[in-house]
C-alpha cells in the first residue's frame, strides 16, 4: 500500500498543478475554485478539494474520476453540459 500512496501523490502534484486555482462550473450551475488535489489516507484515491466561489468557507472533496465524468444524460436528460464540471476560468494561460 505504501507504494500506491507514494504514486497517487505524485499524481495528485501533477493533477494539482493543473487543476489548482482554475474555477469549474457545475452541470447543475455552481461555480467552484480547485484548491488542490489530495488523497485518500486508506484507500490512496485521489480526490478534488474545491470551494464554492461564492462562498468560500464551503469545502468539498470529490474523487477525481467523478470530477472529470461525463454527465449522466439518462438521470440528467436537460444537462446543457457534457462534463460533470467544465473549465470557466484558468489562473493562467495553457
Amino acid at each position: 500500500m505504501e507504494d500506491a500512496r507514494i504514486k497517487a501523490q505524485k499524481d495528485a502534484q501533477g493533477w494539482a498543478s493543473v487543476m489548482a486555482g482554475n474555477v469549474y462550473r457545475h452541470f447543475k450551475g455552481g461555480l467552484y475554485v480547485v484548491q488542490g488535489v489530495a488523497v485518500h489516507s486508506e484507500t490512496a484515491e485521489l480526490l478534488v478539494i474545491y470551494t464554492s466561489e461564492d462562498e468560500p468557507q464551503k469545502m468539498w472533496a470529490r474523487p477525481l474520476e467523478m470530477f472529470l465524468s461525463p454527465v449522466d444524460k439518462e438521470k440528467y436528460p436537460r444537462a446543457k453540459q457534457k462534463k460533470r464540471f467544465e473549465k470557466v476560468k484558468a489562473v493562467r494561460d495553457e
